[in-house]
């Protein structure tokens, strides 16, 4: 792809769905004039290992857990809170790997997703119409005319947040915190009364004992791949002048990249062919991926395949599929075959999150727990009689002991989600959700 067919400002010739009217666009430009001068927030080296990575997920070699909140709240930019979601990621990779017997590539829904698409520009409260909230990034949530005015300057605001939360990120994953023999540090004591808390349990014991066992017989216990993670960045490509803002030219290798994530995705409800965000994803040379739910158009795929990925390069493309648990069986079997048939590379995907979402009887939004399993367990199904491989989970979770999701161990009920339901836009499941989900899926990794 030579620069006469992309630039990194070409999507501006496209149409961009779900951008926020920001009212003051000299206060725009001046905010992404000011972000293309700040540094990178991660580099592009990392989003090519994570490309080569990602190959092994396509042959099988390995597993995709990508996971982190629906959107980013500016004021849990602190280290508890980022302290407990990663614990969370921990424990779960870690019984991926060990219960599963397979490497886990762990990527964050972390350090960055902070705008989120809306399907209404505005909403009516007690009356009054008002816009949408569409994330810390744009605007806040409170329910008011100024609260939801869009605000340039909260991308400035998003920045360095980002920056903070990856700073301190690179701390807990390589200062010794995400250390193997620090497992049983990543549990909640708030957690150990539940069956997958005693399971955890007994895996941390092994592990210990392998770890003894090796500096038993002479190996070095205090080598960096048993105290050291790497944990990966991404999140949804939506807000694209931002995204513009943070594509640099790699030095080494003279491609553009998008320093705000490692890997960037294109929700369902902008993946439009002839769309900006796959124009301006197209061209940069992250690992990328776009959503697919139900109302996809075949053609349409294998089109924005073409285009984001033209040379078929395994580890560039993830599909992830969002059909939710009752339609996943109608629409999953038929786009792997197709996908199959014009020898794709991607990796495989699965949201179980998006397409299992309800109106509980309290008028929250919520998902069960049961059901966001169902989706995965047949996911892996259907993959396996086609005889594809299922490469990665996408999952919306959170560190905090919330009340948003239903099931689990302690069989929330809809009633029990006004006890600490915490999220401004959709429900997550908590931190002992998500290791109950770690064990059901390691079990699926290792039948």
């Amino acid at each position: 792809m030579s620069d006469n067919e992309w630039t990194k400002s070409s999507w501006k010739s496209f149409e961009a769905r779900q951008q926020p009217a920001w009212p003051d666009e000299k206060a725009y430009n001046e905010t992404l004039s000011e972000l293309s001068e700040l540094p990178p927030l991660v580099f592009a080296g990392e989003s090519r290992t994570l490309r080569e990575q990602l190959t092994e997920a396509a042959e099988g070699k390995a597993f995709v857990l990508q996971c982190g909140d629906c959107a980013e709240d500016f004021s849990r930019c602190k280290g508890p809170a980022i302290r407990e979601i990663i614990k969370v990621i921990l424990q779960m990779s870690v019984i991926l790997a060990y219960a599963g017997e397979k490497r886990v590539i762990k990527i964050g829904r972390i350090a960055g997703q902070y705008a989120k698409p809306r399907s209404s520009d505005t909403e009516l409260v007690n009356g009054m119409e008002i816009l949408s909230y569409r994330g810390d990034i744009v605007n806040s949530p409170e329910l008011t005319r100024e609260a939801r005015t869009p605000d340039p300057r909260r991308m400035l605001e998003g920045y360095f947040r980002a920056a903070a939360t990856l700073n301190l990120t690179r701390a807990f994953t390589r200062g010794g915190f995400a250390a193997l023999g620090r497992v049983r540090d990543w549990h909640s004591e708030s957690l150990k009364t539940l069956p997958a808390s005693q399971k955890y349990e007994q895996l941390a014991k092994q592990i210990s004992k392998t770890i003894n066992f090796m500096t038993a017989i002479g190996l070095d216990a205090s080598n960096p791949s048993l105290n050291q993670v790497t944990l990966f960045t991404s999140h949804e490509a939506l807000l694209l002048g931002y995204e513009e803002a943070l594509t640099r030219r790699d030095s080494s290798t003279g491609e553009w990249y998008d320093c705000s994530a490692h890997m960037l995705w294109i929700g369902d409800r902008t993946r439009q062919v002839n769309g900006a965000h796959v124009e301006f994803l197209r061209g940069v040379r992250n690992p990328v991926g776009f959503k697919i739910g139900p109302s996809y158009e075949i053609d349409d795929i294998k089109k924005i395949i073409l285009k984001l990925n033209p040379d078929n390069e395994p580890g560039r493309l993830t599909l992830i599929t969002r059909f939710g648990a009752e339609k996943i069986s109608t629409f999953l079997p038929s786009l792997i075959q197709e996908i199959e048939r014009e020898g794709f590379s991607v990796v495989w995907s699965c949201d179980p999150m998006h397409g299992n979402t309800y109106q509980s009887d309290f008028e929250q939004k919520t998902r069960n727990f049961d059901d966001i399993l169902d989706e995965i367990r047949n996911f892996f199904q259907i993959h396996r009689a086609e005889g594809t491989f299922p490469g990665g989970v996408h999952l919306e979770l959170t560190g905090d002991n919330v009340t948003e999701c239903t099931g689990g161990s302690r069989q929330l009920l809809d009633h029990h989600l006004q006890q600490n339901y915490q999220t401004n836009c959709d429900p997550r499941l908590n931190a002992e959700q998500s290791v109950e989900l770690a064990f059901e899926l390691a079990e699926l990794l290792n039948p």
